[in-house]
């Protein structure tokens, strides 16, 4: 079993990240719950169509987990994609599980299911929101190859809390779609350091948009999860409209900087230069002394 998240399959992780021998899984690949629409379009499909869903227990405590399979279509949500998530959330709202768990690793929506993919997403953020508004708490851990972009960055700054790596990434646009849109001038999406720096898991931390920086080790992640369970759950109106404070409060700040290191200048951060080769521990010390929690 691999520790490296980041190397992992959706299964290994859900597997090493819940207790031993703990995890049921709901429409598992016997099932045979595909995409109607990639058959329709000649393409590959997968049993799970890229979503693993289940239930299971951490440290002892019932949890209902996804995780997203980026070796699969980029993690790309799709209808059934969804739709297994969809159901996993209302199911939280019965069942009123410790939490639910989401392991992010997708590129946003498919576009070979082009609206109906869309669709999903939608379903998705309208079923995250409902469940947090009853009460169930939803963690999500960001650390996979496809990273967490697109529709799907949406979904996953939708949760309570997140858990990041260095190696997680974070974003509504991919770096790729940036520079397709305008220009290698504008973002070169092969400057792995600069895709790093600006949607990688330390920029996130210290924005104060991901609540744990762990290294990338599936133990890391549990431990950050477990730590995670107790913390406040609810969305109401309030909520949201603290949030868009913080955003407008956090582009009045930062609308003028041409790239990540000048933000963390501006947070405190007298080195930020030192910053991307620090391990996670000398990171989260020093980052906690400049962060902005959301």
């Amino acid at each position: 079993m691999p520790k490296s998240l980041y190397e992992a399959s959706a299964r290994e992780r859900v597997l090493a990240l819940l207790d031993a021998d703990s995890f049921h899984e709901f429409v598992p690949p016997s099932a045979r719950a595909t995409s109607p629409h990639l058959r329709e379009l000649d393409q590959p499909v997968a049993f799970d169509d890229g979503l693993i869903a289940g239930a299971g227990t951490l440290d002892g405590r019932k949890v209902l987990v996804a995780a997203q399979e980026g070796a699969f279509l980029g993690g790309a949500v799709g209808e059934v994609h969804g739709a297994k998530l969809v159901g996993l959330l209302r199911r939280a709202i019965t069942e009123r599980p410790a939490a639910v768990l989401i392991l992010f690793d997708s590129g946003g929506v498919r576009l070979h299911e082009a609206n109906a993919g869309l669709v999903a997403v939608s379903e998705i953020l309208r079923a995250i929101c409902g469940a947090r508004a009853e009460g169930v708490r939803v963690v999500g851990l960001i650390g996979g190859a496809a990273g967490c972009f697109g529709g799907t960055g949406l979904i996953a700054r939708c949760c309570d809390a997140i858990v990041m790596s260095e190696e997680g990434r974070l974003a509504m646009s991919g770096p790729e779609v940036i520079e397709t849109v305008h220009g290698v001038e504008e973002f070169d999406a092969r400057d792995r350091a600069l895709v790093w720096r600006v949607t990688g898991g330390k920029h996130r931390y210290l924005l104060g948009e991901a609540d744990r920086l762990v290294d990338d080790d599936i133990d890391a992640f549990r431990a950050a999860a477990i730590e995670l369970l107790d913390g406040p759950s609810g969305l109401d109106l309030d909520d949201v409209e603290r949030e868009h404070a913080v955003l407008a409060a956090r582009w009045q700040a930062y609308a003028d900087c041409e790239d990540a290191p000048d933000i963390w200048r501006r947070l405190g951060i007298e080195t930020p230069d030192e910053i991307a080769m620090m391990d996670a521990a000398e990171f989260v010390a020093t980052a906690d002394l400049a962060r902005r929690p959301a």
